[in-house]
């Protein structure tokens, strides 16, 4: 299923940043959910054939997410976020940074700042991308962040349609 609602997605290599605006056709209790519960996020974070597979997430100020993208070949590639900020509903922010299976974290790592708003019944995400070094954004573009993180959003639109007809 393609969309045809706004998207954009750009890497500023000067600022070290990446820029994903986003509109869904569903409303903005729902993308939250999608976003920040554990049970959700794991059906799209990984762009297909690989699974999103969450050892552990504590969505509060201070907590954590710890999961791993998994290939098909079992192939695990780990990586762990803490939640620094969050607006219900509106905001939050988290550091995410690539780690072993042990939860030791390979810095640099980045910043997101997510944000959420309704219109219509359409929800918009913007999300910014921060990262403390240029080698982890090359990083990031090498390992196929751009198409995979276009892939998972694509994924989670079709999400969105099948959770919203429940």
């Amino acid at each position: 299923m393609k969309t045809s609602l706004p998207f954009d997605l750009t890497v500023d290599k000067t600022t070290k940043t990446v820029f994903v605006n986003r509109e869904f056709d569903a409303r903005l209790s729902l993308v939250w959910d999608a976003f920040t519960k554990q049970e959700i996020l794991d059906q799209w974070w990984a762009p297909k054939p690989w699974a999103s597979k969450t050892k552990f997430m504590d969505f509060k100020v201070g907590g954590r997410r710890f999961y791993a993208m998994v290939s098909p070949e079992g192939q695990e590639r780990w990586a762990i976020q803490k939640f620094t900020s969050i607006s219900p509903k509106t905001n939050f922010k988290m550091s995410n940074a690539f780690a072993d299976k042990d939860e030791n974290p390979e810095l640099p790592g980045s910043d997101w700042d997510y944000n959420f708003s309704e219109q219509n019944g359409k929800t918009k995400v913007s999300i910014t991308i921060y990262n403390e070094s240029l080698a982890r954004l090359e990083k990031m573009i090498e390992m196929g962040f751009q198409g995979g993180f276009t892939m998972g959003l694509q994924q989670l639109d079709e999400l969105l349609l099948i959770l919203k007809n429940k």
